[in-house]
């Protein structure tokens, strides 16, 4: 039953993709080996294979049976998605992918190699039904929601490129983590909460990732930043305000109409309360809408004395879009604006631009 104030958000009904190893909770797995007629200490040895080993082909998995693998594989292991495009820039150290799902939904990942990290970039829906009017995605409407499996399965997908040393740079392994991708990861909560556990459960449970190292983003659903407040979970939350002011927060973001900015900010000090974690301000920068000086006052009044940090992003536009990027000049005088108030800022670094960086742009190309 909805608590008062809560969101229900509704998803066009679809067939749901196929129940995956990673779908499951430690318990589930035991249950579902035994079933399998093997004994439920395998649980554990799959999913060394799985997360640990980064083997993704059970018939090559010697601790199970010969003749029970085939089993294995259809039942707890089936393929969540097939690359149906690749796109590398940044000298190979960025590598965009274009995922098939079971049912021809396309999503996106991102993998960023630097020289001290790898972030990846991922998906939580097949499109978004936040309707943000300057977003490629935002545009194509909301297809479904992604299982935790096929969540997972973008970074284990790039951890096993890493680990084959099949991205410029040799072995790595994916540190960081930000649910940026396509889709709104608080509208499909269950799921990406799912996800994550899987992610940052130690080994053999899960990927053994650390939760500090996971940012999540979110137009501002102001009841689920609550429940993620109490998870017990150590992610960054990034709320993406791109104005200030609710008059323009109402056209830029439209679930603004339902939570107003300090109904959101208020949720994200309760974020911070909780969890002891410095919040991300995600702010678009774009061309004569928000980017005026008394917006970075008021936007500098409503942060300065919490534990936030303002990222500046400038507009990647999509093909035939009024909107584009702020003039260099009124970024930098933007920035110290927010200084001046003693508000820490930077500016994104603008990676894949030439490879349809824009979330949702790649997707629709693949598309047609």
């Amino acid at each position: 039953m909805l608590q008062p104030g809560e969101l229900q958000m509704v998803e066009p009904k679809r067939p749901k993709p196929p129940i995956h190893w990673s779908d499951l909770t430690v318990d589930e797995r035991k249950a579902k080996v035994i079933e399998l007629g093997l004994p439920g200490f395998r649980a554990d040895q799959m999913s060394r294979q799985w997360f640990s080993r980064l083997s993704d082909d059970p018939m090559s998995w010697t601790d199970v049976p010969a003749e029970l693998r085939q089993s294995v594989k259809d039942q707890l292991f089936p393929d969540l998605m097939t690359s149906v495009r690749e796109l590398a820039c940044d000298g190979g150290t960025t590598v965009k992918q274009v995922w098939k799902l079971f049912d021809g939904a396309l999503v996106e990942s991102v993998l960023m190699r630097y020289p001290e990290r790898v972030t990846m970039c991922i998906s939580s829906q097949a499109g978004c039904g936040m309707n943000c009017p300057f977003c490629a995605t935002g545009q194509g409407g909301l297809t479904r929601n992604l299982s935790t499996g096929e969540i997972v399965e973008q970074v284990l997908a790039g951890a096993r490129s890493l680990a084959k040393g099949e991205i410029e740079g040799g072995v790595g392994r994916v540190n960081n983590l930000v649910f940026m991708g396509m889709g709104e990861p608080l509208a499909n909560y269950k799921n990406v909460v799912g996800a994550i556990r899987r992610l940052t459960d130690d080994a053999p449970a899960g990927f053994g990732m650390s939760g500090r190292g996971i940012t999540v983003s979110t137009v501002g659903l102001v009841p689920r930043i609550r429940q993620l407040a109490d998870e017990g979970i150590p992610a960054t939350l990034a709320i993406s305000l791109h104005a200030p002011d609710d008059e323009l927060r109402d056209t830029l973001v439209p679930i603004n109409t339902r939570f107003k900015v300090k109904e959101v900010l208020d949720a994200a000090w309760y974020y911070i309360e909780a969890t002891g974690r410095r919040i991300s301000i995600e702010y678009a920068m774009i061309k004569d809408i928000n980017d005026q000086g008394w917006r970075a006052d008021l936007l500098g009044q409503l942060l300065r004395g919490h534990q936030v940090h303002v990222n500046l992003i400038p507009l990647n536009p999509t093909p035939g879009s009024k909107w584009t990027a702020s003039r260099p000049e009124d970024e930098r005088e933007f920035v110290r604006r927010l200084k001046n108030q003693g508000v820490a800022v930077t500016v994104r670094d603008t990676r894949g631009r030439e490879i349809d960086g824009a979330c949702g742009q790649l997707a629709a190309v693949a598309a047609e």
